[in-house]
């Protein structure tokens, strides 16, 4: 098994090294394509409204002029109701493929712009920034101008969760399966768009977790064995007194009435428990259809990695498709929708019981399948997720996917840069970092200690969720991280910025007691004096280093890096800055050593503030 996973990652790696067409020319020949198909598609609509029309006058004419005879009224009418209806049907799949090429116009139009940098006015998943995780308020996970706010995709709430969950998931395991279910998903920009344009056309009322409970809750009210034969055989006769009548085979037409009549009258039984389930029901239908149109799309391409056939077999049913499940009880909630038509549900349920019959396969479908709809309802979420993954992936053919290993440098990078910077702007760095090596990083202002903190940062949140890096090459040994960059007061829990951060060295020095850690911080006991702020950052550095953490540390405190003398594993870096005919140039490069420009009083003076 292992072989095979080395020959498919070989042939995946080939073709992702063939495949790298440049993201920008297919977005914008495949954005010509769809507004062409589009245009072509509206056309046809235009040829098939007026075909309808035409059948309309036609068949209306001809009711005019047979008007007298009511049994070939009957026959021109329904010959115009059919072909009515067919041409409806038609222009109705037409509408549909418009709307799906429009959807899919659009897409890559807003890869287009999210490229060129215009990806603000997108979801900025603030919500899911929390100060007491180990990294997601540090380092620009979430809010405007994030990661999560560029590389999001998901068109379900369920797989937006899902996606900011793999962000925060510090998890270090299996990242190689990640890393090829992300290299089969970028090789597959049709199929994700598809994906993404099937789900968006599809705007739904109630999210996974609700419905689940719902069918989880939901009792029957009908009774089995009579609710299986007799809205059956009641149709069936019905449909006998009908014809009997047309054919004048019963001369005593009340009685169509007065059938009309019982029917309504048995399906009056349980009206009020129907109206329940219908009021549930019509706002579950669409999330079923859109989410049997995406098990579909699942169930039907060709995956080959391990974690994608993973999940594609997960909904695979004992005997038929789990799309096919899906599809079969969104068309009878459907149909029990129909009952808001006032004809239709007099005549549907005096004639033919439709409620019952609809409600009666509405019950017996939850009771088959309510407990495999949570995990169907997860794979699609997975899907939404990681599409998000494979399309960033896509997006980024000049990243690298790191090579994971057991022993050696946590990271060794070559030209490691901030994924979020403009490549062509961007002064990338190589980093070599051991285990239980501990960096400390000095720069005047400005000059790109916190970028590179953030960058160090997300390198390693998106190794662990299997993602390509910002680097030409990088050999990762898989850690968990964990930081401190940003603390703030907070009047609402009565604690000053100093216990915060406190408080938040406290949680680090918890968490490298329990598990191994790559530590991030910027700036510590900024809330303190000078002198207790030296001393106090000395000791905790002393205490990381004693507990085998591995990490960096940026700092204006140029005391800080006298521990190098005393300690072999602490290494010190800066960032440069010099004034050159009283302007300030930056060079953004990591440099060994310790900085020794500093440019706080000369931007005080150039801004004339002193």
């Amino acid at each position: 098994m292992e072989a095979l996973n080395q020959i498919r990652a070989f042939f995946v790696s080939l073709l992702l090294s063939l495949f790298k067409m440049d993201p920008t020319t297919f977005y914008k020949q495949h954005l010509d394509k769809y507004q062409l198909e589009e245009k072509r598609l509206g056309k046809l609509m235009l040829t098939y409204s007026m075909l309808r029309l035409f059948v309309f006058a036609v068949t209306g004419f001809g009711l005019y002029i047979f008007f007298s005879s009511w049994k070939l009224v009957v026959f021109i009418g329904l010959i115009g109701i059919v072909s009515f209806l067919y041409l409806l049907s038609k222009y109705t799949d037409l509408k549909k493929q418009k709307a799906f090429k429009k959807e899919l116009a659009v897409i890559n139009k807003e890869e287009l712009d999210i490229e060129l940098g215009n990806f603000y006015d997108r979801d900025s998943g603030l919500s899911f920034q929390d100060s007491n995780h180990f990294y997601s308020l540090d380092i620009d996970l979430f809010g405007r101008g994030s990661f999560f706010q560029c590389i999001n995709r998901t068109t379900i709430n369920e797989g937006t969760l899902k996606l900011a969950e793999y962000l925060k998931a510090n998890n270090i395991h299996d990242i190689v399966s990640r890393q090829d279910a992300i290299k089969e998903l970028c090789l597959k920009p049709q199929w994700r768009q598809y994906y993404i344009a099937t789900s968006k056309l599809v705007e739904v009322e109630t999210p996974a977790n609700q419905i689940i409970g719902w069918l989880s809750e939901h009792k029957s009210f009908l009774p089995k064995k009579l609710m299986a034969w007799l809205p059956q055989v009641f149709s069936l006769l019905s449909l006998t007194i009908l014809m009997l009548t047309y054919f004048n085979a019963i001369t005593y037409q009340a009685i169509i009435g007065y059938w009309l009549v019982l029917g309504l009258g048995i399906s009056g039984l349980y009206l009020k428990k129907i109206n329940v389930l219908a009021a549930n029901t019509s706002k579950v239908k669409d999330t079923f259809r859109q989410y049997a149109e995406l098990l579909d799309l699942i169930e039907n391409e060709n995956f080959t990695s391990s974690l994608l056939v993973k999940k594609q077999k997960e909904i695979q049913a004992e005997n038929e498709k789990a799309s096919h499940v899906f599809k079969t009880f969104s068309k009878y909630l459907d149909a029990l929708d129909n009952r808001n038509n006032l004809i239709g549900a007099i005549f549907g349920n005096g004639l033919f019981l439709t409620d019952l019959k609809n409600a009666y396969q509405i019950e017996r479908w939850i009771e088959s399948y309510h407990k495999k709809v949570a995990d169907w309802f997860e794979v699609v979420s997975f899907f939404d997720a990681f599409n998000s993954l494979g399309n960033y992936a896509f997006n980024k053919p000049e990243f690298t996917y790191p090579k994971i290993i057991e022993t050696g440098a946590v990271i060794d990078a070559r030209d490691l840069g901030h994924p979020l910077l403009d490549k062509n702007k961007r002064i990338d760095s190589d980093l070599t970092i051991n285990g239980e090596q501990f960096f400390i990083v000095t720069g005047a202002n400005m000059a790109g200690k916190s970028t590179f903190l953030r960058t160090v940062s997300l390198h390693i949140v998106m190794a662990n969720m299997g993602l390509p890096v910002c680097a030409s090459s990088s050999i990762y040994k898989p850690i968990k991280l964990i930081t401190s960059m940003r603390t703030s007061d907070s009047l609402a829990d009565d604690s000053s910025y100093f216990f915060s951060e406190l408080t938040r060295l406290k949680y680090i020095v918890d968490a490298i007691q329990k598990d191994t850690y790559f530590i991030v911080l910027d700036e510590i006991l900024k809330g303190t004096n000078s002198k207790d702020k030296a001393i106090g950052s000395k000791k905790f550095v002393e205490r990381l280093v004693a507990s085998k953490a591995t990490g960096i540390i940026a700092t204006h405190d140029l005391s800080l890096c006298e521990i190098e003398a005393m300690l072999d594993v602490v290494k010190n870096y800066y960032f440069d800055a010099e004034i050159v005919n009283e302007e300030l140039h930056f060079d953004y490069m990591l440099k060994t050593g310790i900085c020794k420009n500093m440019n706080a009083s000369f931007l005080l003076k150039k801004m004339n503030i002193v």
